[in-house]
């Protein structure tokens, strides 16, 4: 978590643009602002927004909080059936098959994992210190994919000694940044040998870096999310990328001869944090733990509007019922401290519901005493009193040391401590994570193949985890407003609850007022599905007008789905389309839920069907644009109603987005695992039959294809 990156590609500025975002921009997004940094909170770049005139209309938002509320009540419910879960935890026995399900869970979440290759470990340089000497180290946690980073050895202690590997939060400089050497030098001066390396995107290893090596899209957050979000489309998942290094790390560590086995312990603060509770869920050789500044609840986090990263949101976790306590129990009973401080921005309050869920297990396990918390008075960060609170609870565990405080720590400049001679591997042609997400998409488009017929209806209802559909959806009937300049004189506008208190808005046009129930008939409907606002783009966009001249006999309905229009958000204090904001935010909460954002929206489309078919259109046109083009396409496959399709700016493929290094489709328009099992070029040739007509294909970049 850290500052979160602006819109800046023209191409996309102009998609955004071109239906009215600087309009609902200007009103909605208000000041950006950061979002859980490790460094002070500054306002970012407005998505587009454009000084609105006096006599513009104001945005319609009636439903502005409901995917908000709808996402609150997914993880209440969630949470209790989570919490009588663990009420039925009575014996040791019971404690102990917990902590076995909790594993079993973890695993199928972060693997499988990849074959463990040759580490290819070498040693870079030496940097000599009065009671610890600092090896520059560099092994490959993949193929070809190398780990900076730096081996802390005490001198003059005996060996073996106890290991531990340090977890880098989201420092640009990542283990150079001075919190994360202090706490790798104050166990090295107390006689522990510490591996601390660079996360990806972060320190030596930037992904995405301009010919004179300098970050090409920022650093943290901007990478982890841009890598992440595009992973998901091969079935990857980010976190486990990240985890994977933090157990190849301690499999360098083990090789050392000065390391006790016996004795290895993981530590980290806020994204290092994360990768330290992930690490108790997946790695079983640790022997005590200390995450820091992360640790809290999943629906604390939700509810407090607060974005996390992509590897900080594990896909499905919700719906097998984890919160970040299980990653700790996964570990039990072994010695874990959980540390915090009471200015953060992650919710104390989960910390502490987190230990009172944890005790109960330990206490059955015979360890109660094993697991704590530590909460400091500080804002976020790996504050001294919150190292030694580590350091106190790592020498109650390994007994090397009685120091109480800190040694004295002498910060080092980063380029003391790089491992590379130009501080990035980029320098030495290493590979990249986009380069193995391309690989693997390349691999699953020729496994693939062409899909179509049943195969790809199952393929679509499975990978966008579609719900059941039965009956006609209830609906409301809202007030109509004032004229809004729209192609026919009148709009009545319906509230249609696809799902319990989730609403999709259609305005239907027409000459007379409409202000009562969903009148009957013609049999034609011509339904279109916005990009980004019904309202505005009954007004802007041509293609309507075109349509409705064409086909003068057939009732015309705009629809906004869930999250855009009628019901965009305004949470996150952050822009609605910034890639850290809330458009993200609930798109990665889908895909913990394991009900994608992309898939709700088709739900909220096929039930709009449904409730015209209710109506007397037993026909319909489906017009889809930009963002609007994906649940029109996916509802079109799956719904007999649909006799015609119209597509503008639709995207090409999803292959192209994963095989392309620059990609401006957000996460709430992509599909978890879509390339191994279908594309959207599928289900173009599946809507030929339909009289399928595309305007306009976008590209990866979200330009023209």
């Amino acid at each position: 978590m850290n500052d979160h990156p602006s819109v800046s590609n023209p191409s996309r500025r102009a998609l955004l643009q071109t239906t009215g975002l600087g309009l609902l921009g200007a009103v909605l997004s208000g000041t950006s602002a950061s979002s859980a940094a490790e460094t002070p909170r500054a306002p970012a770049a407005k998505s587009g927004a454009t000084a609105r005139p006096a006599n513009a209309l104001v945005p319609l938002n009636r439903f502005g909080r409901m995917v908000q509320e709808y996402y609150v009540g997914r993880l209440r419910e969630a949470e209790r059936t989570a919490d009588a879960r663990r009420a039925k935890i009575r014996t040791k026995a019971d404690a102990e098959n917990y902590v076995r399900e909790v594993r079993g869970k973890i695993q199928s979440i972060f693997g499988p994992w990849p074959e463990k290759t040759p580490l290819h470990a070498r040693s870079t340089g030496v940097v000599e210190r009065d009671t610890y000497r600092i090896e520059k180290v560099i092994f490959e946690s993949r193929p070809g994919f190398p780990v900076t980073a730096n081996l802390y050895l005490p001198k003059g202690r005996p060996t073996p000694a106890p290991g531990v590997v340090g977890s880098c939060g989201h420092s640009a400089n990542g283990k150079a940044a001075d919190a994360y050497q202090s706490f790798a030098q104050g166990l090295a001066r107390q006689g522990y040998v510490v591996l601390i390396f660079d996360p990806i995107g972060q320190g030596e290893r930037m992904q995405y870096v301009t010919p004179d090596l300098k970050p090409r899209m920022g650093t943290g957050v901007r990478e982890h999310l841009h890598a992440g979000n595009q992973q998901f489309l091969v079935g990857e998942f980010f976190g486990a990328w990240r985890a994977w290094d933090g157990i190849r790390a301690l499999d360098y560590l083990l090789t050392r001869p000065e390391v006790d086995p016996r004795q290895v312990g993981i530590t980290g603060n806020s994204g290092g944090g994360t990768m330290t509770t992930w690490l108790c869920g997946v790695e079983s050789r640790w022997t005590m733990a200390a995450p820091s500044c992360f640790v809290t609840t999943f629906r604390r986090n939700l509810e407090n509007e607060l974005p996390a990263d992509t590897e900080q949101c594990p896909p499905r976790a919700l719906a097998l019922g984890l919160d970040h306590a299980d990653f700790i129990a996964a570990l039990a009973p072994k010695p874990v401290i959980l540390i915090d401080q009471e200015n953060d921005y992650f919710d104390v309050r989960g910390l502490e519901e987190s230990l009172e869920r944890l005790r109960p297990i330990y206490r059955l396990l015979g360890a109660e005493q094993n697991v704590e918390i530590f909460i400091g008075p500080d804002y976020h960060g790996y504050s001294k009193p919150a190292r030694e609170a580590m350091y106190r609870k790592f020498n109650g565990v390994t007994k090397i040391s009685s120091a109480a405080a800190e040694p004295a720590i002498v910060i080092e400049r980063d380029e003391t401590l790089w491992c590379t001679p130009q501080g990035q591997v980029a320098s030495e042609k290493s590979r990249t994570v986009f380069g193995f997400t391309r690989e693997s998409s390349l691999a699953w488009r020729q496994r693939r193949g062409e899909v179509g017929g049943a195969a790809l209806t199952k393929a679509l209802a499975e990978t966008l985890k579609l719900p059941r559909r039965e009956g006609s959806p209830e609906y409301r009937i809202l007030r109509p407003g004032n004229s809004r300049g729209y192609p026919k004189r009148y709009a009545g506008t319906y509230a249609v609850e696809t799902e319990p208190n989730s609403f999709a808005l259609v305005y239907r046009l027409d000459d007379q007022p409409l202000m009562s129930r969903l009148p009957r008939g013609p049999r034609r409907a011509l339904l279109y599905v916005a990009h980004l606002s019904a309202d505005a783009e009954l007004r802007e966009e041509p293609l309507l007008a075109e349509l409705m001249h064409a086909e003068p006999d057939s009732a015309v309905f705009a629809c906004d789905v869930r999250g855009v229009g009628e019901s965009m958000p305004s949470t996150t204090a952050t822009a609605a389309w910034e890639p850290y904001g809330p458009d993200y935010f609930y798109a990665i909460h889908g895909l913990m839920l394991d009900y994608p954002y992309v898939g709700q929206k088709t739900h909220d489309v096929l039930r709009v069907i449904d409730w015209l078919k209710s109506g007397g259109h037993s026909e319909v046109h489906l017009v889809g644009r930009g963002w609007g083009a994906f649940p029109a396409t996916f509802a079109a496959v799956l719904a007999a109603e649909v006799k015609q399709v119209t597509l503008k700016h639709a995207l090409t493929s999803y292959s192209e987005v994963a095989e392309s290094e620059d990609y401006h489709w957000p996460l709430s328009t992509l599909v978890p695992g879509v390339l191994r099992a279908f594309d959207l070029p599928d289900c173009y040739r599946a809507l030929a039959a339909k009289r399928l007509r595309q305007i306009e294909p976008w590209n990866a970049t979200a330009g023209a294809g």
